[in-house]
């Protein structure tokens, strides 16, 4: 099954994940735990990392629409 979504509807949900990733990290337990020695990723990645990796693809999604208006 295929889930048909718009550009608009994209950039919405994507840009509402960042909201949402913000929100956990500004919260005092996530940072108590990011801050903790016991936290730790297979990659080193943080929440930021993700926040930043969504606002990248928001942008990308910009710039195609931006280009094919032409």
């Amino acid at each position: 099954m295929e889930i048909k979504l718009t550009t608009q509807e994209i950039r919405t949900i994507l840009q509402g994940c960042q909201y949402t990733l913000r929100l956990v990290g500004s919260s005092k337990d996530y940072r108590r735990l990011q801050s903790s020695e016991y936290f730790s990723t297979s990659n080193h990645v943080v929440l930021n990392d993700a926040f930043n990796v969504l606002a990248e693809i928001v942008n990308a999604i910009d710039d195609v629409e931006q280009a094919t208006e032409k």
